[in-house]
């Protein structure tokens, strides 16, 4: 028939809707994670599920954001979790958070003239991502940056193992690494890649005065070439034997840590 519209492929019409809609709900379980995304004004409370126990360890929390709780029985908790999934009787379907842009977040100041930010490359476990923000918020650094893609999404899993650090430490997803790298190359960071093949050590590494950022690669793979070929220098973490190796989660805090006590 002449004159009739071109009927859309079903991948554009769901891509359309999933912007119209925005980003898809996330469900977060556990009475720690539950609280502190309840206590985030920055969160959007959709819809509550608790048991009357953890209605009682919520109540405050609860109170404060002013969300009125479906109750359920423990037997048959109707949250959509992943049937292994602890959640202490307690479930809050919310939205992934928005931090806002990555140069205002990681710009240096006269308070912290010199930030920390980690990048992770290709670091799909929620679990590694989760105790990697924990780690970033103790030793105070500015943002954790994984691409869009390829990178542990914002899940109940990753908020438990974070134990509150995502409702406050910026958890940053970006189209492309290297160029989100190169951007904060060009607001003095310079950008230090963890290697285990590596003939500096990190301490020498960090050395430098001004803004750092450190570059993780997933277990086994570690960094990506390009990865490699955009940051300034690599660097190991120092051993006391001649073989093993921490996983990307332990390495980031030893790093994190190191950066803190070499950089004052």
């Amino acid at each position: 028939m002449s004159g009739a519209r071109p009927v859309k492929p079903a991948w554009v019409i769901e891509k359309e809707r999933a912007r119209r809609e925005g980003p898809a709900p996330v469900w977060l379980f556990g009475l720690h994670a539950v609280r502190d995304a309840l206590l985030n004004p920055a969160r959007a409370h959709e819809r509550l599920i608790v048991t009357r126990n953890a209605a009682e360890k919520l109540r405050e929390a609860i109170e404060t954001a002013g969300l009125t709780p479906e109750i359920a029985d423990p037997r048959r908790f109707p949250a959509p979790l992943d049937p292994g999934s602890v959640h202490q009787g307690a479930a809050l379907m919310t939205r992934p958070l928005d931090w806002g842009d990555v140069a205002e977040i990681c710009a240096p100041t006269d308070e912290d003239p010199a930030p920390v930010a980690v990048f992770l490359d290709r670091v799909t476990d929620p679990h590694n991502v989760g105790a990697i923000l924990r780690s970033a918020e103790v030793f105070g650094a500015r943002a954790v940056i994984a691409p869009l893609r390829h990178a542990a999404p914002e899940t109940g899993a990753l908020a438990k193992s974070a134990s509150g650090a995502l409702e406050r430490q910026p958890y940053l997803r970006v189209k492309n690494l290297a160029a989100t790298m190169e951007s904060l190359r060009e607001r003095g960071y310079r950008l230090i890649g963890l290697d285990g093949e590596a003939e500096m050590e990190i301490g020498a590494a960090f050395a430098a005065p001004g803004p750092l950022g450190l570059v993780l690669g997933a277990e086994g793979p570690g960094l990506r070439d390009k990865t490699k070929q955009t940051c300034d220098a690599l660097a190991r973490i120092p051993s006391a034997a001649s073989f093993g190796s921490l996983n990307v989660s332990n390495a980031a805090a030893v790093a994190l840590y190191r950066a803190r006590e070499t950089r004052g």
